[in-house]
């Protein structure tokens, strides 16, 4: 694919709360129905992410799911945003991973918390030998590895992508990923920064953006109908930890409390048209930016209108209006 153009896609979590109940037969027969419906609408990336023991089916196998949709598509690039890599194996996967942030998962997997970033960084070395072809041998602090093949060898060998939103992480990421997987849009700068710190060219950064936006053509009446799903999507990951030590995290009390803070944006047509070009101009960096789907226990049909909107009123203004810009500045 050029690497000027910037894909545009959704993310899932596949999370399915009792508060709204439905069977997760129904619920993922109904999310690959609206993948493929998607793809014919021109989004071209799926992005899956993971979570261990959660009571609300948070995707504990992304690679199965990701095995699923690919049946299922044509087209559609699939990538992970992301796992928690020391959870795995890295001689059997990668694409978008992080050392993670839920500490009950990491011993419940035979690891300690504190080997997380060693972990990471192990893996990715591991990857990308297997991917090479060339069998060799790994002894280091965590993986230990006779010189054996992995096959089939991979025809082009995926971008390991690496989400981090602390200073110290992204600067890992600058160092040993290929681009970086992004949330909120608040960490682009320091991953540019960081990648001259480590040697590296500005212009070699990839992001790729995970949006926290919701779309619609009257955005507060929107809110008002999900916001309750969008509370417990936030209020939960607080309570993972994915901001901190939980105990010193405050919850958010209402839908409200989540714009106020910032945690999610409201946008129409025109604001997301407006907001969208204004970061692909000024971050030509960006590869891909994605959306939620839809939030937890938000039916699938729900989600599928905004993704109608998106793909119909958003995303060609979008493509054209980058595409103006950069012929301009190109004459």
């Amino acid at each position: 694919m050029d690497d000027q153009h910037c894909t545009f896609g959704l993310w899932y979590d596949f999370r399915n709360p009792a508060r709204w109940p439905r069977t997760f037969t129904d619920f993922y027969a109904q999310s690959l129905e609206q993948i493929r419906w998607a793809e014919s609408r021109g989004i071209e990336s799926i992005w899956l992410t993971e979570h261990h023991f959660m009571a609300d089916g948070y995707t504990p196998s992304p690679f199965v799911v990701a095995a699923a949709i690919g049946a299922q598509t044509d087209t559609v690039r699939i990538g992970t945003n992301l796992i928690v890599s020391p959870l795995h194996n890295p001689i059997r996967l990668d694409r978008g991973g992080g050392h993670g942030y839920s500490q009950p998962a990491v011993p419940a997997f035979g690891r300690a918390v504190r080997n997380r970033p060693s972990l990471l960084e192990e893996g990715v070395d591991l990857i990308r030998r297997a991917w090479s072809g060339e069998p060799a041998e790994f002894h280091g602090k965590r993986y230990d590895f006779p010189a054996l093949p992995v096959t089939p060898q991979p025809e082009i060998a995926p971008r390991l992508l690496v989400g981090a939103m602390a200073e110290q992480a992204i600067e890992r990421v600058a160092r040993i990923g290929d681009g970086y997987l992004s949330t909120q849009n608040a960490h682009h700068e320091m991953y540019l920064d960081a990648l001259e710190r480590v040697g590296r060219s500005r212009d070699e950064g990839r992001i790729y953006a995970g949006q926290w936006a919701v779309v619609a053509d009257d955005p507060e009446r929107e809110w008002a109908r999900i916001g309750e799903h969008a509370l417990y999507q936030i209020n939960g990951y607080i309570e993972m930890g994915a901001f901190g030590p939980p105990d010193s995290i405050p919850r958010f009390g209402t839908p409200q409390d989540l714009v106020d803070g910032g945690a999610f944006t409201l946008w129409d047509v025109d604001t997301a048209v407006t907001e969208l070009t204004a970061l692909l101009v000024s971050r030509p960096q960006i590869k891909d930016v994605h959306f939620w789907a839809q939030l937890p226990g938000e039916p699938v049909d729900s989600g599928s209108a905004r993704i109608e909107l998106l793909t119909s009123k958003v995303v060609p203004q979008v493509r054209a209006a980058v595409a103006a810009d950069r012929q301009e500045a190109s004459a």
